[in-house]
């Protein structure tokens, strides 16, 4: 066996840092991916356009990582959201920083993040092998390789396991990870959907079904703590059974214990205007149509797919003539396109979750090398590990800065 043999399991950008930072200390690294590609799931992220950290520093990273973020610290301070950016320009790719400090390449190609990590590995000497392990070689108390479903053994000193959680399947994210740490003993906190969208007790019809609203804002209410837990601004997509889109995936990290009628969500749909404002624009309008039934000022105010929610949520107002509308029948409007509330029912499956909440227990594994606290050799990163980070870039940075830790049992090799 070669005993500074590296073995890693998935090409998600946490094996492929593992696989960077390990083969630049000289080691023999192989990357063993079941897919035909690496990256396969970046190539989805940011839209398409991959945002691939946060311009932050490390503690505002642990703070947009709910579960777990104090386990990260030491992974983060080894490969910082600075560190991740200096690597990937410094392998040719240009990167800009936008909004929420969120980092893109400037091309807006996430082929373009996969083709510099591939091609930083491969430089390095990391040797990318395709095929899908079945099992692990333990002997004594370390890992000694894996079993590949053909038959074949791969033979390492240091096992990383990196094969994400169970979001999005048909990226190769299919929880074999769990599949192997379970073979070692480790526990595995049962996952749950994290950034996945959410179902609602109110729907939209089918002509709203689909419907990109952008530039408005949320307000996530916790009924049982009696406060807003989460606000934001962006996009957000109406669907028949319920809400999706950016703001709302962010919203559904914030829900750590799903309970009936415990909360809603609440869209202004004009975060520009003070309601005082929008109650002077409803004057002017319904002014132009005295005659009209309230309901035809709507189309002046909202997408005409949203008309006939808003008609419906107005009630009996609606069909009221524009000049017979009172101060509080308009004001009542005005709180309606303030603060349209939507009351949450449920996760969207697992299935279309961005990342899995859940996976192997922080408590098994050393936060300083990310080494298990059960079998020698045996090493974790990314979302495997049990703990999950808000959008923003937070999750792939976290992701980089496990494998590299994993592989590099401490200390930047970049």
């Amino acid at each position: 066996m070669e005993t500074e043999r590296t073995l890693i399991i998935g090409a998600g950008p946490a094996g492929l840092t593992a696989a960077i930072a390990s083969a630049r200390r000289g080691r023999e690294t192989i990357l063993l991916e079941k897919n035909s590609r690496p990256g396969r799931k970046l190539y989805i992220s940011g839209k398409g356009r991959c945002n691939l950290t946060n311009n932050c520093s490390v503690q505002t990273v642990i703070d947009n990582t709910p579960t777990n973020g104090r386990f990260l610290y030491s992974a983060l301070t080894a490969f910082p959201p600075q560190a991740l950016m200096e690597m990937m320009e410094q392998g040719g790719l240009p990167l800009k920083t936008e909004r929420g400090n969120r980092v893109f390449p400037v091309s807006d190609k996430a082929g373009d993040v996969v083709d510099t990590f591939v091609r930083l590995a491969k430089e390095a000497g990391a040797q990318f092998r395709q095929g899908e392990a079945e099992a692990l070689l333990l002997s004594d108390g370390r890992v000694q390789g894996v079993r590949l479903k053909n038959g074949q053994e791969l033979l390492c000193s240091r096992l990383i396991i990196a094969t994400g959680g169970v979001s999005y399947p048909l990226t190769g994210s299919t929880g074999d990870g769990y599949r192997f740490a379970a073979q070692a003993g480790h526990t595995i906190v049962p996952p749950r959907p994290s950034l996945v969208p959410l179902l609602t007790e109110e729907h939209s019809g089918y002509d709203a079904d689909g419907l990109l609203l952008k530039n408005i804002a949320i307000r996530l209410k916790d009924g049982k703590k009696k406060k807003t837990i989460y606000e934001d601004f962006g996009e957000l997509e109406l669907r028949r059974w319920g809400l999706s889109g950016a703001v709302v995936r962010s919203a559904s990290a914030h829900i750590r214990q799903m309970e009936a009628g415990r909360y809603r969500l609440e869209l202004d749909l004009k975060p520009a205007l003070t309601e005082e404002v929008l109650d002077s624009r409803l004057q002017r309008e319904l002014a132009v149509s005295p005659g009209q039934p309230c309901r035809v000022i709507f189309k002046t105010l909202v997408p005409q797919a949203l008309v006939e929610d808003i008609a419906k949520r107005a009630g009996a107002v609606s069909e009221v003539p524009c000049a017979q509308v009172k101060r509080e029948q308009r004001r009542e409007l005005s709180r309606l396109l303030k603060s349209m509330d939507f009351h949450i029912t449920g996760f969207r499956p697992l299935e279309e979750a961005i990342v899995t909440s859940g996976g192997v227990s922080v408590k098994e594994i050393s936060p300083s090398t990310m080494e298990s606290k059960l079998v020698r050799g045996l090493f974790f990163a990314g979302e495997v590990i049990d703990y999950d980070c808000y959008t923003g870039g937070f999750n792939i940075q976290s992701a980089a800065s496990t494998g590299c830790l994993a592989a590099s049992s401490g200390g930047n090799p970049f």
